[in-house]
């Protein structure tokens, strides 16, 4: 595999360019994007919603990217909502105000949706929004020392937008105590909640982390991966009735009669690795 393709992006994090958000990907089909306002905590206002939405919406229609990191620059995730956008929000009305909230809900939507492994890994703090786009991924990580907080409440305002993604993740019960209290919490209480998958050392092992799960990821068949997703999102909270088994059973023998799932069956009755492994 080449270079971790975070690392390429060192000396690109310039406040004063409008790069708000960087996207990047290697031959191999590993993307990374990466919040690029580290004079800001990385925090987000209407430019880098829109960036990051047209990041994503790239992704979506992209050929053979496998898996899409998503990233802070210079060792910071995500602080949420830019101060001065939050500022300016206080002055519009409320229609502009739901009109820039749904831009974000939209956001939040696209990066929900793609069809490959979205990876959030988080370096520093991850507050607010912050903590909902690790929400909106399939997988997260943090290092040790992360911070996470919801802490809309204590200003007055409620983390509406990236709750249905938040309470997926970490159950009612924990949002409760979370958008109530607003504390922050750590990165262990974060993986007990189920907020994130995995504590590391250091940002050294989050790299080596970002490498281990590219590599696993080759070993899955992009296909069959998307229709993963698209069967979870199928099956998820639904009663298990003759509607659904004939459904799954659909999407099954679908799965066998692809090319993919042909090639796939081949390779491991010849005891060969499968095209999609190169």
């Amino acid at each position: 595999m080449s270079e971790p393709i975070a690392s390429k992006f060192a000396d690109q994090a310039d406040e004063s360019s409008d790069n708000s958000v960087l996207l990047e990907a290697t031959e191999e089909g590993v993307a990374v994007v990466l919040l690029n306002r580290p004079a800001r905590k990385n925090a987000f206002d209407a430019r880098t919603i829109a960036a990051l939405r047209e990041a994503f919406d790239t992704l979506a229609g992209a050929e053979g990217v496998r898996v899409v990191f998503l990233r802070g620059a210079e060792g910071c995730f995500s602080a949420g909502a830019d101060l001065d956008w939050m500022r300016e929000a206080g002055e519009k009305s409320e229609e502009l105000n739901r009109q820039d909230a749904l831009e974000l809900a939209e956001m939040l939507k696209a990066l929900h949706d793609l069809p490959m492994l979205t990876v959030a890994l988080v370096e520093g703090v991850a507050y607010g929004g912050g903590a909902g786009l690790v929400a909106a991924c399939d997988m997260a990580a943090a290092t040790k020392d992360a911070r996470f907080a919801f802490s809309e409440a204590k200003i007055g305002l409620t983390p509406a937008t990236i709750s249905p993604y938040v309470v997926a993740a970490i159950g009612a019960r924990n949002a409760r105590r979370l958008f109530c209290q607003a504390p922050w919490f750590d990165a262990a209480e974060a993986h007990r909640i189920g907020l994130i998958d995995h504590v590391v050392e250091d940002g050294a092992a989050l790299d080596a982390l970002q490498e281990k799960i590219a590599a696993d990821i080759f070993a899955v068949a992009p296909e069959a991966m998307a229709e993963c997703k698209a069967l979870i999102a199928a099956v998820d909270g639904k009663p298990i009735d003759r509607a659904l088994m004939e459904d799954t059973a659909r999407r099954i023998a679908a799965r066998r009669a692809s090319p993919e799932g042909k090639e796939g069956l081949a390779a491991f009755l010849a005891k060969r690795k499968p095209n999609w492994m190169g």
